[in-house]
């Protein structure tokens, strides 16, 4: 393997010091509630479509899904390209609603729609899926990056190392540093990305034919059988959609860009650039893990994939950039997830009960619980590595715990009939199914592909949801449904819908091309 030289070295610390940088400048601005949870509401679509990119881009893009493609080809990407429909979807239907509703927190509107209760629920959910699958995630993925590259450090300290680093630069900067950052991050890793891509395409002579005379078709197809081990098409069909809407729209980590834009035609058009983006990731991580299988036959673990790919291909200066680019992103990841749920927990759980807080002393609070989470991010991560490979540690968390909540979040936004008893008994009866599902899979009863369990915990909570208001009654206040079209009042702008249009089309034609 290929060391890290003096000029690698040199670029690592021009990007930490640009880090830092950004960081002092931002904190200089209002240290106010708004400006820290949501930059001031001024975010551009440029910022808002970038940031967006880079804070999904961290571990299960970078470390995940090339080691996927890895081990079993390139069906993985049907998580990005469903990322760009899901988005387009988002971006007409959702965003006119988040942004007039001028919520900070996505629990807001479930509180809107139906009550309190509904908001905590989500709200703590969302926090803990921010610090034991998004933050700790990320925090491992980024320690088995510098322990590759440098042997002489260990686990624990390295994920501490990371975690200090990212989670004092969040607490001081809030949303605009973390915004911000996400930019240059992005910008570093599509960069990075490319040439790497290059570079493994070059060990095939640049010939695709070269690629598929040494890969099994299969191998090369994102269609794949219903009994495939690593992505079945009915997951594909019933599954992905749940998972990403929950992720891309529901989830404050990722939403909290949305939300501090300044308009809806900034929301919008900054969702669209990120569902663009979303379709590289084939191109620029996928096909260069799927090659690897070729290239590196003698690995331990996929989660090793992408880093090798760098200490074997990259050359001198590139090497530094593209580490950079990965740290930047896993950063990005990390402060990302423990801004959202500094967020959630200031304003949906200690707000409320201390109204006459000013947003001085909320924005002080914020800053506190993010080094608490940050502390408890940085404990659990370790235990990651017990686990069989970070993307399925990832993607079987979040396949149990969200279809739930995703039902009801719909059935809240577009469908008027559906109360409050039921909707909190859906989630609660949704999760118990939930819980009983994972155990039954854990000990052999129940073997279902995760993305199809997602999509069939989907139905069954839709069902659940019917029964509910059925046995219950109940009926929603008429002002719960003026704030309800209030807050939606208004279509997309048309050059948002002409847009999405346009990116599905392509996003079809790629299916397609490798179906």
């Amino acid at each position: 393997m290929n060391g890290l030289h003096a000029l690698d070295y040199g670029i690592l610390l021009l990007y930490g010091a640009i880090v830092i940088f950004i960081c002092l400048r931002v904190a200089q601005r209002d240290p106010g509630e708004d400006e820290l949870f949501l930059a001031g509401r001024t975010l551009g679509a440029g910022v808002v479509g970038l940031s967006l990119f880079a804070s999904n881009i961290s571990s299960t893009t970078l470390i995940g899904l090339p080691g996927a493609a890895w081990e079993t080809g390139i069906s993985v990407a049907n998580y990005e390209w469903m990322a760009a429909v899901v988005l387009v979807f988002t971006a007409i239907f959702v965003v006119p609603i988040f942004i007039r509703s001028r919520v900070t927190t996505v629990p807001e509107l479930l509180e809107r729609r139906f009550d309190g209760r509904l908001r905590k629920y989500l709200s703590g959910v969302t926090v803990f899926l921010s610090i034991a699958l998004d933050t700790a995630g990320s925090l491992y993925a980024g320690a088995l990056v510098l322990m590759l590259f440098f042997p002489g450090l260990s686990l624990t300290p390295t994920v501490v190392l990371i975690a200090v680093f990212a989670g004092l630069y969040t607490a001081a900067g809030g949303l605009r540093a973390v915004a911000y950052t996400d930019v240059l991050q992005a910008v570093i890793l599509l960069i990075g990305s490319t040439v790497l891509f290059v570079l493994v395409f070059a060990e095939f002579d640049y010939a695709w034919s070269n690629v598929t005379a040494a890969l099994d078709t299969e191998r090369l197809s994102l269609i794949r059988p219903l009994d495939d081990a690593a992505m079945p098409w009915l997951g594909t069909l019933i599954g992905l959609p749940v998972l990403g809407f929950y992720y891309w729209t529901m989830n404050q980590y990722v939403s909290q860009r949305l939300l501090g834009a300044r308009s809806v035609q900034a929301a919008g058009q900054g969702a669209l650039i990120a569902a663009a983006l979303k379709l590289l990731p084939l191109f620029l991580m996928v096909l260069p893990g799927a090659m690897a299988a070729v290239l590196l036959t003698d690995l331990e673990r996929a989660d090793q994939v992408f880093p090798m790919l760098i200490a074997e291909y990259a050359p001198v200066g590139m090497a530094g950039l593209l580490l950079a680019g990965l740290l930047g992103a896993i950063m990005s990841s990390v402060d990302s997830a423990l801004n959202s749920a500094s967020t959630l927990i200031t304003v949906d759980f200690i707000k409320p009960r201390r109204p006459q807080m000013g947003s001085r002393d909320v924005a002080r609070t914020g800053r506190w619980i993010t080094i608490t989470l940050m502390l408890l991010a940085a404990a659990w991560a370790p235990m990651i590595d017990n686990f069989p490979g970070l993307f399925a540690y990832l993607q079987q968390g979040f396949a149990y715990v969200t279809p739930p909540l995703v039902a009801v979040f719909l059935l809240g936004l577009f469908h008027h009939r559906l109360a409050a008893p039921a909707a909190l008994a859906t989630l609660v009866s949704g999760h118990g199914i939930s819980v009983v599902w994972f155990i039954g899979s854990q000990v052999g009863l129940l073997e279902v592909h995760f993305t199809i369990v997602a999509g069939v915990l989907f139905g069954i909570s839709l069902l659940l949801a019917g029964v509910w208001q059925m046995l219950l009654g109940g009926a929603v206040a008429p002002e719960q449904l003026r704030q309800a079209d209030r807050s939606g009042a208004g279509a997309a702008p048309r050059s948002i819908t002409v847009g999405g249009i346009v990116l599905l089309l392509i996003t079809a034609g790629i299916v397609l091309l490798f179906r």
